[in-house]
């Protein structure tokens, strides 16, 4: 497996992994739709990043580092192919972009997710995130959870 920083040839596999778990487990929010359909202008141009994974010469899975303020971005839009999930690849994942996140010099990492994904939950405990309050600004109706990890 290898890490992939984001491009242009990739923005529609971005789109489509990221379109498929929501509409599988959840629905498409109108703040999915903005940043899913404008990547550059919402994770690209801020300064957040966009990766994937790439595994035998498919793209396999996806995460995004949208800017909130300064070093601090919001871990968002991570997604597994449904083909590719238990391989540990959200881990490979993760554990990535933590460290991109500290050698960038970041202070602090947010996740808004939802309790009914227990798995993706119980993973980013593992990595060290923890639990905050959700202020009434949360960008998503399915968001019940905000967990934080701090990084400096």
């Amino acid at each position: 497996m290898e890490i992939l920083n984001w491009d242009k040839k990739y923005a529609e596999e971005f789109e489509k992994m990221n379109l498929h778990w929501l509409n599988e487990l959840f629905y498409v929010e109108p703040h999915d739709e903005e940043v899913l359909g404008k990547q550059e202008k919402y994770i690209i141009e801020p300064g957040g990043k966009i990766f994937f994974v790439r595994k035998d010469k498919t793209i396999v899975a996806c995460v995004a580092l949208m800017k909130m303020e300064d070093d601090v971005f919001e871990l968002t839009k991570m997604a597994v192919k449904p083909a590719f999930r238990g391989q540990k690849i959200g881990h490979f994942l993760i554990d990535h972009t933590i460290q991109f996140a500290k050698s960038s010099g970041w202070k602090k990492l947010i996740i808004y997710s939802n309790r009914k994904l227990e798995n993706a939950i119980h993973l980013y405990r593992k990595y060290g995130f923890e639990e905050i309050p959700i202020e009434e600004n949360n960008p998503y109706a399915r968001g019940d959870i905000k967990m934080s990890l701090i990084l400096s």
